[in-house]
C-alpha cells in the first residue's frame, strides 16, 4: 500500500519545479508465509506504526523482527522505506538492495531502490535502476510514465541531453501539451545546442504565461544564446514572481558571472545552495569563483560536490584538476586533467595547466608535449581571426587562468 510520502519530481539543469509529476514510495503489506504466526503479526504492528507516522517506531520493529529472520525481502523493503522517510538514504539503499537479493524481480523494490539513489544524488545509480525497473514494466502500468520523467531528470543531470530527447520525444508526440514533458524536452534540445528547437518547444508549451517557470526558461535560453543583459531582464522578475524556484538564482548567478559581477554571482549560487544544495551548476560555479578568489578550501568543497554530482562532467574535472594544481596536490591533479585533455584535446587551457603540473613533476618530456599542443591550438585559433597577426602568444599559459571570464567547456 503507498504511504503518503510523494516524491516530488525535481527538475535538474536547466529545469524548475513541476507539482505535476509524482512518484509515490510504496511498503510492504504483512503477507502469510513460512515463518511463525507471531512475526508476522510482528511485521502487521510495525507496519501499522509505519503508516500512522511513527517512523522511528517502525524502525525499532523492522530491526527486531530482521534480526531473528534476515532474509524477509518485504520486511528489510519497509525499513528502507522508513529511512527513506528520514533522509537516510544510503541506509535505505542497503536495505533495498538487500531485500533484492532473494526477490530480484520485485519491481516495487526496484523503484524504491531508484529513488533512494535519486533522493540521495546518486544519479547515474538511479538512472540504471530506473532503466531496469522501466523494461520490465508493460506500458500503461501504474507508475511507468512517472518513472521515464525522473529517468530523464537523472539524465538532465548527468548532462547526457541526447538521451533525454530520445527518451521523451515519443511522449511529446503522443500527449503534446504535457507540460513536464515539453519542460524536459525542451530544456534537453537547448542542453544539446539545438536551442531554437528547445526555445520553439516551450514557447509553444509555456506560451502567454508569465510565470517564474516561463522566464526561467527564456532567461537559460538568451543566456546561451550570449545576450546576459536581455537574459537578465528576464530572471530578476522571475525571482520576484518565485523566490525559490530550483535552479534560478543559479541561473541568476551565471548571468551576472557573464556580466562581469563575481560578487553579487556568489550571493546569488550561495541562495540557490541554502534551498536546493544539490544543484550542479551553483556549486561547479560557486567552486569556479572561490578558486579565483583564492579561497581554495571553501572552493574545494563545492567542486568536490559538483564532481559528486556529476562525476563524469569534464568541465568540473578541469576545474577540480586545476584548484589542486593551486595547491600544490600535483598527484592528485594529474589524472583529471590527463582524463580532461585526452577527451577534448582542443581544450586549451586543460592543456596548459597540465604541462605546469607536468614540469613541476619534473616529467619534462611530458610537459614539453603538452607545451607544444599548447602553441599549436593558440597558432590555430590566431590564424582564425579575421586580420590576425603575430604577436604575444598564450603559450607561455602554464598556470591557470583567470576565471572571471570563465573558459567556455568543449561540447559534449
Amino acid at each position: 500500500m503507498a504511504n503518503q510520502d510523494r516524491w516530488t519530481l525535481r527538475l535538474g539543469v536547466m529545469l524548475s519545479l513541476l507539482a505535476v509529476a509524482l512518484f509515490p514510495v510504496y511498503i510492504v503489506e504483512a503477507k502469510a508465509q513460512a515463518q511463525s504466526i507471531d512475526v508476522d503479526r510482528a511485521f502487521e504492528s510495525a507496519t501499522r506504526l509505519h503508516e500512522a507516522g511513527d517512523i522511528e517506531g517502525a524502525i525499532r520493529g523492522y530491526q527486531a523482527i530482521l534480526a531473528s529472520h534476515p532474509g524477509r525481502a518485504d520486511v528489510r523493503s519497509n525499513l528502507g522505506v522508513a529511512y527513506s522517510r528520514l533522509g537516510r538514504y544510503q541506509e535505505a539503499i542497503e536495505q533495498f538492495k538487500l531485500a533484492l537479493v532473494p526477490d530480484d524481480r520485485n519491481q516495487t523494490i526496484r523503484r524504491n531502490l531508484a529513488l533512494a539513489y535519486y533522493k540521495a544524488a546518486l544519479f547515474s545509480e538511479a538512472a540504471t535502476e530506473l532503466a531496469r525497473f522501466i523494461a520490465a514494466t508493460p506500458q500503461g502500468q501504474a507508475g511507468r510514465k512517472e518513472a521515464i520523467l525522473v529517468l530523464a531528470d537523472c539524465q538532465v543531470r548527468l548532462g547526457e541531453y541526447k538521451k533525454v530527447i530520445e527518451l521523451l520525444s515519443p511522449l511529446a508526440e503522443s500527449d503534446p501539451n504535457n507540460r513536464t514533458v515539453g519542460y524536459l524536452l525542451g530544456s534537453a534540445f537547448v542542453g544539446d545546442g539545438e536551442v531554437q528547437k528547445g526555445q520553439e518547444l516551450i514557447d509553444r508549451v509555456f506560451r502567454g504565461e508569465d510565470s517564474a517557470e516561463a522566464r526561467l526558461l527564456i532567461g537559460s535560453i538568451l543566456l546561451l544564446a550570449d545576450d546576459a543583459q536581455a537574459a537578465i531582464k528576464e530572471l530578476e522578475p522571475a525571482i520576484a514572481l518565485n523566490p525559490k524556484l530550483p535552479t534560478l538564482h543559479a541561473w541568476y548567478g551565471r548571468t551576472l558571472m557573464r556580466m562581469g559581477d563575481p560578487e553579487r554571482a556568489k550571493s546569488a549560487f550561495k541562495s540557490e545552495l541554502a534551498d536546493n544544495p544539490n544543484d550542479f551548476d551553483a556549486n561547479l560555479y560557486l567552486g569556479i569563483l572561490l578558486k579565483r578568489d583564492k579561497g581554495f578550501d571553501e572552493s574545494l568543497v563545492y567542486l568536490t560536490k559538483a564532481i559528486h554530482l556529476r562525476p563524469r562532467d569534464s568541465y568540473a574535472r578541469y576545474h577540480l584538476g586545476a584548484l589542486y594544481a593551486n595547491v600544490g596536490k600535483l598527484t592528485e591533479a594529474r589524472p583529471l586533467l590527463e582524463d580532461v585533455a585526452k577527451q577534448f584535446p582542443d581544450f586549451v587551457e586543460a592543456r596548459a595547466v597540465l604541462a605546469n603540473v607536468y614540469y613541476r613533476l619534473n616529467r619534462k618530456e611530458d610537459g614539453d608535449r603538452e607545451q607544444a599542443a599548447v602553441k599549436r591550438l593558440n597558432s590555430e585559433q590566431q590564424s582564425k581571426q579575421p586580420g590576425s597577426q603575430d604577436g604575444p602568444s598564450r603559450s607561455e599559459l602554464v598556470k591557470p587562468p583567470a576565471e572571471l571570464s570563465v573558459p567556455k567547456p568543449p561540447q559534449q
